[in-house]
């Protein structure tokens, strides 16, 4: 009787498995045919032109430029964050694209953050660019503004693409935008290109244009002279080396033109089939695999001689750097660097491990680095806890220091003043009350406190700096099928690295995509199958996720999009990292091994610009007389430039020294005093000391 009931029991478990694995595969056909009817009607019947029209004609329904207080911009991706470089205490935000799991939804609203009030506007314009994402934006230079080019359009379910060519340029004081027409040929249409600035020329590099039926990556160089209104094109020997075709890469400004790291693109492979041919052999397929490049390079760029005509294109030469010592580990892709003080600062990015058959295993990260250029190295910025004041610092909370002493002796110069305008005597100057203000009585809200952890684990985030504040807007994490916008902004102080401080937070919104995932873990679960996906939950409730980093997770597309009519051949593709000529390794030499002034540990950009300064002023003045003999500068002139390459040297140091300040702070030193500020008696030259 048992072995009945067992026998029994059985044919009846077979019996639900085979009726549950039925119904999926018939849910899953059913799925099928209305994807591919809605995309085919989604291709058929939408009309990009006439869409495109009909938002050029509300655009023009703006009469003039206005600007209103908004709550923080909606989430979005690939969209562009810029420093402004008339104010430095904004920030601009354009573009966009936002995709829900059903329709991609895209944007042409410009915000403003203005950073000392925390507050938010936007930006209304008659002429405006339409909307788009992936396009490219840049600083002007000697120019001024801001200029953008380029970026793409879908219809809402993404059957049907546009690629923009229009070139724009806004004023970042006006908030007003003009659409240049430019002379002769100008850059095809693409999107995910870079562009970046040298002198009066904007430089533009690679991107990519999707038609729907094949991706094509691009590995030309534009060059707009800003002066002639004219694009160049440098054309190279056939032999020449150049960088290839790619997308989402770094394109940062140099004194000598521009420097290049890294980016991703696809590339043709011949992989085995998996049978055997007739003759026993094995049958070979082309297919598109995945590269993460790896790879630096420096354009040089030289000017025309005074000589020649305004249309002659500058010289141009691309430059193969060594390998860069210390880069991020393991290679990533979508984390395209922001520009700063001759570094790139990166954050996260994503890293394919493996392919299964339920789509890439990814690795998300949460690290920050910085990109030496110039010694091309890499250093992780770690967060770093708040120093208590120094001996310095209490001082001049006590009004003494010299800070106190110039702040004593400013209002005793206030009140004399006064005392003379009012034909009074200087004895009655002790008797009068002074009111003395600050400097910058900007009012700010207050500051939210800051995070010793840092934001969740993403590629594709949104970086500028200002005033050495990094700023981190949106970014992607994917959880299987799912795709998530960040909807949230978060600052950086660069040189303390004291913490995150967030600039605003929103619940992610639900997706509204394809649920097959689910459902299969849901029947595995019935199959005896114990896996959870609580975390999944969790994120899709929009509640904080704080687990150790890299986060691994399957995922089946990265930006740039990939190709939609090779997605069946994904799952037979490997992401490998571009290895080509990478043996080579840049030295690791240290900036602290030079005969320059170096800055000392604890020591301030201001303590080590006013020690140095003398010193800078006399390498200025050398250098000045190589270069043309003679030194036709005034002092306000000679300091100015003593200063940027003081501040250029302090950040160039400033890992190097930190690393120092961590080895004392140990040790139990918490910070340096020269002999002058024990009030001890200083031989000659002791006010200037070399290092």
């Amino acid at each position: 009787m048992v072995k009945t009931d067992k026998k029994a029991k059985a044919i009846a478990k077979k019996s639900r498995v085979a009726e549950k694995q039925s119904k999926k595969a018939t849910q899953k056909e059913k799925k099928a045919k209305v994807k591919s009817r809605d995309e085919d009607s989604d291709a058929e019947d939408i009309d990009l032109d006439a869409v495109l029209a009909e938002y050029a004609k509300q655009q023009a329904q703006f009469l003039k430029v206005t600007e209103v207080i908004c709550a923080p911009p909606s989430p979005r991706s690939s969209s562009t964050l810029i420093g402004s470089p008339s104010n430095s205490r904004e920030l601009f935000i354009f573009g966009g694209e936002y995709y829900n799991g059903a329709l991609a939804t895209f944007f042409n609203d410009l915000f403003i953050y203005s950073v000392g009030r925390d507050e938010w506007k936007l930006v209304t314009s008659p002429n405006s660019p339409l909307p788009r994402s992936g396009h490219a934006w840049c600083r002007g230079g000697n120019a001024g503004g801001i200029y953008l080019f380029g970026g793409e359009f879908s219809s809402p379910k993404q059957g049907t693409f546009y690629h923009y060519n229009d070139f724009w340029r806004l004023d970042t004081l006006s908030r007003e935008w003009t659409r240049l027409e430019t002379k002769g040929k100008g850059p095809p249409a693409r999107s995910g290109h870079r562009m970046t600035f040298f002198k009066n020329y904007i430089l533009l590099f690679g991107g990519f244009q999707d038609t729907s039926q094949q991706t094509k990556y691009l590995q030309d160089l534009w060059i707009y002279d800003c002066q002639n209104f004219v694009w160049h094109n440098p054309s190279l020997p056939p032999a020449t080396q150049k960088p290839d075709a790619r997308s989402s890469f770094s394109f940062l400004p140099h004194d000598l033109g521009a420097v290049i790291y890294g980016g991703y693109s696809r590339v043709k492979a011949t992989t085995t089939a998996g049978k055997q041919t007739k003759g026993g052999g094995q049958g070979l397929r082309t297919v598109l695999k995945p590269v993460v490049h790896q790879d630096t390079w420096i354009l040089r760029i030289l000017q025309p001689s005074s000589d020649a005509s305004s249309t002659s294109p500058p010289t141009v030469r691309w430059e193969r750097r060594k390998r860069p010592a210390n880069p991020a580990n393991p290679p990533r892709a979508g984390a395209t660097m922001a520009y700063h003080k001759g570094r790139g600062i990166l954050f996260g990015g994503v890293h394919d491990v493996e392919e299964s058959d339920e789509g890439i295993e990814s690795e998300f990260f949460d690290a920050l680095f910085a990109w030496n250029v110039e010694r091309n190295r890499y250093f992780q910025l770690t967060l770093r806890r708040p120093r208590g004041p120094n001996k310095k610092q209490l001082a001049a909370d006590r009004g003494g220091g010299k800070r106190g002493k110039g702040k004593a002796d400013e209002e005793e110069l206030l009140r004399n003043l006064a005392a003379l305008e009012t034909k009074g005597s200087i004895e009655d100057a002790e008797q009068m009350d002074i009111e003395y203000r600050e400097e910058d009585q900007t009012p700010t809200k207050s500051l939210k406190e800051l995070s010793m952890e840092m934001p969740h684990p993403r590629f594709n985030v949104q970086l500028a700096v200002q005033e050495d504040i990094l700023y981190m807007f949106g970014g992607t994490f994917e959880k299987g099928d799912r795709e998530y916008t960040f909807d949230e902004m978060w600052a950086i102080d660069l040189n303390k690295l004291d913490g995150v401080r967030e600039i605003f937070k929103r619940e992610l919104e639900n997706w509204e995509g394809s649920e097959d995932e689910e459902s299969e873990v849901d029947d595995e679960d019935d199959l005896s199958t114990d896996e959870d996906e609580s975390d999944e939950d969790t994120l899709m409730e929009g509640t904080p996720i704080q687990e150790e980093t890299p986060r691994t997770s399957k995922s089946k597309s990265k930006q740039p999009k990939p190709n939609r009519a090779d997605l069946e051949t994904l799952s037979d593709i490997t992401t490998i990292a571009e290895t080509e000529s990478l043996s080579e390794t840049a030295p690791t030499s240290s900036s602290l091994d030079d005969s320059l002034p170096h800055p000392r540990p604890f020591e301030n950009l201001r303590e080590f610009s006013n020690r140095t300064s003398n010193q800078w002023q006399e390498i200025v003045l050398s250098d000045l007389q190589k270069e043309s003999g003679n030194r036709n500068k005034s002092i306000k002139e000679l300091r100015k430039i003593a200063f940027e390459k003081a501040e250029s040297k302090w950040w160039d140091c400033r890992e190097e020294i930190r690393a120092l300040e961590d080895e004392q702070e140990e040790a139990g030193i918490g910070e340096v005093v020269s002999i002058s500020d024990r009030g001890g008696e200083a031989g000659p030259g002791a006010g200037v000391r070399r290092r």
